[in-house]
């Protein structure tokens, strides 16, 4: 018998898992609140660590808190096929973002362990830290410090919107771990994750192969105008930020859609001052959000943008400081891993198409250190970072499968 062909996960074990798991931080909507180095976070990852303990892993936990959990393979000298996502969630987040990844790897050892298969890769399940990044910006910060893009002083200084800094909140939970972030060496790298967008569920397709992230890039803009009267200053004698901050949003949103399919783009965070209903505006600063798989497109996109709201300012006598505060290149995923996520999918019998993720995800930097593939499965409306945030148990279970015979392939079943 064909012992990898025949092995599925248990989709009520790992359904069961995720509801317990919910428990842990919830939110006021049905969702989750278990923030980054919160309590809340420190009781989700003592309850990992059990469940790790009881399948007969051992637990390891580095500088940033990251947590490892090792299933032995056969070859003591092999590299270990990695496998996860975080437990981290954002204030208003859902049960599933992130957490997916980590439970489905568990189930992925549970299977392996009742039914006797052994591999001859270890398989190591991460929790890594702080994916959300809603606490201690920017995102991703633990696999980032693992895959050498921040140091590790630079994460601990990080501070949250009341002045805790990351290094002195991971000690007052207790998991600042002994090992040396970014240490581990890896064969492969494999995550699960929900999409966080429609098209899967609107296309009917079970599950996403992540061939590509979009590249990021976020410019926050500065505009200062003059504050005067809404009532008594003519209209032609008005230096309006908040006008100019309309106008770049128009031009924002022409920018992706000129870019169309791939492009995204949008103004998330703003602020007006004085923010007064009968003040014009004298200050606007706000966040410009672009994204796309082409690097050169992208940068492209951040090149018309400045121009154009260059063009913007001037035209309404308004100064302006244009400052880049974050993002990444786009990503490439691994060809070979992809194929074998997608050849998963295929033998398994589930609908599937390419997805390029339109989120930073932790595999997006261990790409850079490993082979580094994602498999996404759908979310109902697409909606993510919202307590309403739902999948359909079937939908987790596809994930799953698909995930357990990647990863397995790619550990090396001992027959």
């Amino acid at each position: 018998m064909d012992q990898k062909n025949n092995l599925t996960t248990n989709g009520d074990r790992l359904w069961g898992s995720l509801m317990q798991m919910a428990k842990i931080g919830p939110g006021v909507a049905g969702g989750n609140n278990r923030q980054a180095l919160t309590d809340e976070d420190s009781d989700g990852r003592h309850l990992f660590k059990r469940w790790c303990e009881q399948a007969d892993m051992t637990v390891s936990v580095d500088k940033m808190g990251s947590m490892f959990a090792t299933r032995r393979g056969t070859d003591p000298d092999a590299l270990p096929v990695y496998v996860g996502s975080h437990l981290d969630t954002q204030p208003t987040g859902g049960k599933y973002d992130g957490v997916l990844g980590v439970l489905a790897g568990l189930e992925i050892v549970r299977t392996l362990n009742e039914t006797g298969v052994k591999t001859k890769r270890p398989i190591v399940i991460v929790n890594f830290t702080n994916e959300e990044g809603t606490r201690f910006p920017p995102a991703m910060v633990a696999s980032g410090v693992f895959a050498g893009v921040h140091t590790l002083d630079w994460a601990y200084e990080r501070q949250d919107a009341t002045g805790k800094t990351f290094s002195k909140e991971l000690e007052r939970i207790g998991w600042v771990g002994d090992e040396e972030v970014g240490s581990r060496k890896m064969h492969a790298f494999f995550e699960l994750h929900i999409e966080q967008g429609p098209i899967l569920e609107k296309e009917k397709k079970q599950i996403g192969v992540v061939t590509h992230g979009q590249g990021l890039s976020w410019l926050q803009i500065t505009l200062t105008g003059k504050e005067s009267h809404t009532g008594s200053t003519p209209m032609p004698m008005r230096i309006n930020a908040g006008l100019g901050m309309a106008q770049i949003t128009q031009l924002v949103n022409d920018i992706a859609l000129a870019n169309a399919p791939l492009a995204v783009g949008a103004i998330g965070h703003s602020e007006i001052f004085p923010n007064s209903r009968n003040i014009i505006p004298g200050k606007a600063i706000f966040t410009v959000d672009f994204r796309h798989p082409e690097k050169s497109i992208l940068e492209a996109m951040k090149e018309q943008l400045e121009q154009g709201a260059k063009d913007i300012a001037n035209n309404i006598g308004l100064d302006m400081e244009i400052e880049s505060v974050g993002g990444f290149d786009p990503v490439t995923f691994d060809q070979d891993c992809v194929r074998r996520v997608r050849d998963a999918a295929t033998k398994l019998g589930y609908s599937h198409r390419d997805l390029v993720s339109g989120a930073g995800h932790d595999a997006c930097w261990i790409n850079r250190v490993a082979p580094t593939a994602m498999i996404m499965c759908p979310c109902v409306d697409g909606l993510s970072h919202n307590e309403a945030e739902e999948i359909h148990p079937e939908w987790a279970t596809a994930g799953a499968n698909v995930l357990f015979q990647a990863v397995v392939e790619t550990a090396e079943i001992v027959e």
